[in-house]
């Protein structure tokens, strides 16, 4: 069965097939989906957030929503809008760029697709259910543990199962990676974005565990009386800030690095040249990753740790730039000389180079302890950090939908809008972000719900609005482009660009559901180029046309998933009333029994036959 076949079924024939597929491809593509839809939450957020301060005294919003507001900004781009695209991508293009059918887990891609998205259910559901989260993203005890209502609660509950999601995906990548390459596909033949999608889950496996007993001791303090971070009990509130960074400061490179992974595709592509320094640039990906996990106490300069953990973590802090410095110099020599092609995806890669530059610019002068005693509670911090995650994980989504959409879907975006849509958020921006260096330079706090007039901040924080709503108008002008090109777009062939160089561009736009006819044979760094280069049209094949076997699709990581669910809402209220065990228990046994019908009923899978596949039109 083809995915063509699949097109011309009916609606709900169509939805059954989505909430069963096990496909990488259309898993990543409902990553990808469902991280737009909570992007737009979260862009919705952060435009509130903007008016309430585009004047000095202003009451938009109550002081209460607008805690309510950057804690949920926060939350959501973070969680539930950067990582799931991210590994949307690496779900539907890691498979195809090492020449593997699928990933090694199904099922559990599967469910962890499931997970994630009832987590972002959650949280959200917590803006109807008697008020949001209110503690900030990082969720500080004892703040956290002190706030009233239900809303902390919501983000535990949702956190923890999105967490479990991506530690299964994490796992499913590193698995699939290791045991599924195509003959020939040796780790130092891999394309960038493979690498950085191997070296993002070996931090996802490293990382998230500790978030995840953090969140685990956070939920025992709210909902069942324990003391690991009261201090009037006898906890330590400091404990969690080390939990939480412990995992935060790795979160940051979990989103860059498969950025990284984007350019490193791109912009070879784009100059008609061979990556310049690959061997460098993995190692880089690799010292950065390790030297992540050594800074995390940079976040917590101000919290007293003492001159000697400070200088180790300053020093640390510093040494992440050597590495990143690679691989900015490493893609400015790839451009040096190329006959370069400026399209929409080339022009995001473009402005990410000095974006990303001025984030790491401004990190380095956070990373100087007795500095950042002056900086940490102010809107430089604010700049900082949104120049490295808008600058670099956000331009780099948005190059990788430009890149990678005809692969996924089949259509070129539209260029011209393409175009228009990068200028408006590029420039947009950089007017939101770039002044808010100097108003946090000038004493404007961090997580004030007002300024007051007189201090001088009034024109800086209007340009700051004005700049997030020309954001606003290029992410809209994007989502219209999808939508125009979806009705409209020309069909694109299997390589659209006449110059890709790994495995994905070898195959139809959008791929069979079994990727590779035939497993790839691969002779060499860029391997699709080489065969291009020798006159061949198509990929030397591996293997003979054989049988090949398939899984099958599967309700249940979905009902296991509602019962997760379920049983998450009677944690939150049993605590006002005993009856709400019985959803706790309930949805536990959901959960448990569809774990059970799994363990205990063998599933095959089908096999699609020699015969058809050489029927199959490439």
């Amino acid at each position: 069965m083809s995915i063509a076949s699949t097109q011309q079924k009916g609606f709900w024939a169509i939805l059954w097939d989505y909430l069963t597929t096990v496909d990488h491809k259309k898993l990543g593509n409902m990553y990808i989906a469902a991280g737009a839809f909570f992007f737009v939450l979260g862009g919705i957020e952060a435009l509130v957030i903007r008016i309430q301060l585009a004047k000095p005294e202003n009451d938009f919003i109550s002081a209460g929503l607008y805690n309510e507001m950057i804690t949920m900004h926060g939350t959501t781009m973070i969680f539930f809008a950067a990582m799931p695209i991210l590994i949307g991508f690496m779900n539907a293009i890691m498979p195809l760029q090492i020449g593997a059918r699928d990933v090694a887990f199904p099922f559990l891609n599967s469910l962890g697709f499931w997970l994630f998205l009832f987590g972002g259910i959650m949280l959200n559901l917590s803006w109807f259910l008697g008020g949001a989260p209110d503690a900030g993203w990082t969720a500080y005890a004892p703040l956290s543990i002190q706030s009233p209502g239900h809303g902390m609660d919501f983000y535990i509950l949702g956190l923890q199962l999105s967490g479990a999601g991506t530690l299964m995906g994490g796992i499913n990548f590193l698995v699939t990676i290791v045991t599924m390459r195509a003959p020939g596909m040796t780790y130092m033949r891999m394309p960038l974005f493979t690498w950085t999608t191997f070296v993002a889950s070996i931090l996802i496996l490293f990382a998230f565990p500790a978030l995840t007993v953090g969140l685990f001791l956070l939920m025992f303090d709210r909902l069942f009386g324990s003391a690991f971070f009261d201090v009037a009990l006898g906890g330590n509130s400091v404990i969690w800030q080390h939990l939480f960074w412990i995992f935060g400061h790795p979160e940051v490179y979990i989103l860059i690095l498969p950025a990284f992974g984007i350019f490193s595709e791109i912009i070879p592509v784009f100059s008609r040249k061979r990556l310049f320094g690959y061997t460098s640039m993995v190692f880089a990906t690799f010292l950065i990753a390790f030297l992540g996990f050594m800074v995390w106490a940079h976040h917590m300069f101000a919290v007293g740790l003492g001159p000697t953990a400070n200088a180790i973590f300053a020093v640390g802090t510093m040494a992440i730039a050597v590495p990143t410095g690679i691989k900015i110099f490493n893609w400015l020599a790839t451009l040096w000389g190329g006959s370069i092609t400026i399209n929409s995806a080339m022009l995001w890669s473009l402005g990410f180079i000095p974006s990303f530059t001025i984030g790491g610019m401004t990190g380095v002068m956070l990373g100087a302890t007795t500095a950042d005693y002056q900086y940490h509670d102010t809107y430089f911090v604010i700049a900082h950090f949104h120049y490295v995650i808008v600058g670099g994980v956000v331009f780099g989504i948005l190059a990788g939908l430009h890149y990678w959409w005809p692969k996924l879907f089949g259509k070129v975006l539209n260029e011209a809008m393409g175009k228009i849509a990068f200028w408006f958020f590029f420039i947009g921006f950089h007017l939101t972000f770039f002044i808010q260096h100097f108003l946090g330079l000038m004493g404007m706090p961090r997580r004030y719900w007002v300024f007051l007039e007189g201090q001088g901040l009034d024109t800086g924080n209007m340009i700051s609005t004005v700049g997030a709503f020309l954001m606003g108008i290029g992410s809209l002008v994007f989502i219209i482009n999808v939508v125009y090109t979806t009705v409209k777009g020309e069909k694109a062939g299997n390589d659209p660009w006449g110059d890709g160089r790994s495995l994905e561009w070898s195959i139809s736009s959008p791929p069979k559901e079994y990727n590779f006819k035939q497993l790839p044979l691969v002779r060499g760094l860029d391997p699709y180029w080489i065969e291009k280069m020798e006159g061949n049209k198509k990929m030397t094949p591996a293997q003979p046309v054989n049988d090949i076997h398939m899984p099958n699709g599967s309700i249940l990581p979905l009902i296991m998933t509602i019962g997760f669910f379920i049983a998450s809402f009677g944690f939150i209220y049993q605590v006002d009333n005993n009856l709400w065990l019985i959803a706790l228990f309930g949805g536990m046994a959901i959960a448990l029994g569809s774990m059970l019908a799994r363990s205990l009923v063998d599933d095959y899978g089908y096999h699609i036959h020699k015969e058809d596949l050489e029927k199959e039109v490439d």
